[in-house]
């Protein structure tokens, strides 16, 4: 990654990049994907385009979010989350309004009240530039499904939290704990369960990022949804 003569908030988001690829290689022999992802990384330039401004979370997620990032406590993630700490004022903090599915599309109302995104690398709205890759850090709220999907894109995922429930091709729910890393190939269906406390993630898009995503409808969603909300 290059970054020559960098300003303070550049410093921080390669600190940031950088320990994410401390921490993915470490799992780069072991985790498919990671290495292509790591290639991206270290090709990114600093993108001319990035804007400051609206930097700030949306006000009804700033609690969330916060807390979500006090709840990275294992020790294997420890530079991430002080990174994270130092760089979450300088980041674009985004929700998603359906922008990446077709308009009929229904990924679920908690998906819907409570993601947040901001990109650390990607073709715009982050400090660091790919045309078709994206890296950044991914949020959702307590008691939420995130409804089965798939999307061209090749996906990572690090989960942070301390916590998660994921299933694939709409089979079995399996919980996932801190440092864990999940490889979605191309177009596999993935879903992923949000728990009492919320659920932060580092993503990345390895290729066809312009893809959208699409809904792969399973007949359980509402019993998943109200089993999340009794517990």
């Amino acid at each position: 990654m290059h970054n020559p003569g960098g300003t303070n908030d550049q410093c921080v988001i390669a600190e940031l990049i950088g320990a994410i690829s401390t921490y993915l290689a470490t799992h780069q022999e072991t985790i498919s994907g990671v290495g292509d992802v790591l290639a991206q990384i270290s090709s990114a330039t600093v993108s001319g385009s990035f804007h400051e401004t609206n930097s700030a979370a949306p006000s009804a997620h700033t609690g969330i979010l916060k807390k979500a990032i006090q709840n990275i406590e294992d020790q294997h993630l420890e530079a991430i989350h002080r990174c994270l700490m130092s760089s979450i004022d300088e980041l674009i903090w985004r929700q998603d309004e359906d922008e990446f599915y077709p308009t009929d599309s229904d990924p679920g109302d908690g998906y819907r009240a409570s993601n947040l995104h901001t990109l650390l690398i990607g073709p715009s709205n982050a400090k660091y530039y790919r045309p078709d890759f994206t890296l950044g850090i991914f949020l959702l709220g307590p008691f939420t499904l995130y409804r089965d999907h798939f999307h061209l894109a090749p996906e990572l995922y690090v989960n942070l939290s301390p916590r998660s429930g994921w299933r694939f091709q709409g089979g079995e729910w399996s919980d996932y704990g801190a440092g864990s890393l999940i490889w979605n190939d191309s177009n596999e269906v993935h879903a992923t369960r949000v728990y009492d406390d919320p659920f932060i993630s580092i993503f990345a898009w390895a290729s066809d990022i312009d893809s959208p995503c699409k809904i792969f409808k399973c007949d359980d969603w509402e019993r998943v949804e109200k089993e999340l909300v009794v517990k």
